[in-house]
């Protein structure tokens, strides 16, 4: 029997360089951090232009830095959910990558990463996310100690179902909360809270301080234990089940 060797980092890494890919909507980005420091980030709204854009804006990130690939101590990707397609070209790129660089790889969930730019509300943060077919991505996290810590989810439903048994007050966050805003007031009146306009929008900087922590644990990282979190079966899927 041949047993694979564990995954190990090359090398002892010293610096806190992070590169973060999100691909997982249309509001895809790219984020180089000195750890929770943003050092810049590319942020485009076309998924169309996700895989033939996505490699050149890490090199322009660099380049504009004056750093290297071989500097970044640890890469993490948006997982899911979201897009299929987004998801299987953000999670590629960011696995070739950090095998390249042999660096650890580390992946956050879309959710997450919406309420990771609402830190310190006492309120629960509801983070949707449009999963079109009438439904939604959904779930719920306290951040009142900072880090986004998930109380319910995640989940794909809809947003009707969801609604009927959240807490109330919450705060709503993420491109499904403004879809269904005027559903989300009818049901909360003034007790549904928004968050302001720009964080409806994710972006990959908001996760570098859990991206530093779990570097920082020593997490393993390994690259090709990471999988696309889709949550819902593919149109192909289905058909394949009737």
């Amino acid at each position: 029997m041949t047993i694979s060797p564990v995954w190990s980092w090359e090398g002892r890494v010293t610096s806190e360089l992070l590169l973060i890919l999100d691909t997982s909507t249309t509001a895809g980005s790219v984020a180089l951090c000195r750890g929770e420091h943003l050092l810049a980030e590319i942020v485009v709204d076309s998924l169309a232009n996700h895989s033939d854009q996505l490699l050149l804006h890490v090199q322009q990130l660099l380049t504009e830095q004056q750093c290297t690939l071989a500097e970044v101590a640890a890469f993490a990707v948006i997982d899911g959910p979201g897009s299929f397609t987004g998801l299987r070209v953000g999670v590629t790129a960011a696995k070739g990558l950090a095998r390249a660089c042999h660096r650890p790889l580390f992946g956050i969930s879309s959710l997450h990463l919406l309420a990771s730019a609402l830190p310190y509300v006492t309120l629960p943060v509801c983070a949707f996310l449009d999963a079109r077919k009438k439904e939604i991505y959904a779930a719920t996290f306290s951040t009142a100690t900072g880090s986004p810590c998930l109380l319910d989810g995640p989940c794909v439903l809809p947003p009707q179902q969801f609604l009927a048994a959240m807490p109330v007050p919450a705060l709503f966050v993420g491109s499904g909360a403004v879809l269904y805003r005027d559903l989300i007031v009818e049901r909360f009146g003034p007790l549904a809270i928004f968050a302001p306009g720009p964080l409806h929008t994710p972006r990959a900087s908001s996760t570098a301080p859990l991206v530093l922590q779990r570097f920082q644990s020593g997490e393993s990282g390994d690259p090709g234990l990471l999988l696309p979190r889709y949550i819902r079966p593919s149109d192909a899927e289905i058909a394949q089940q009737k």
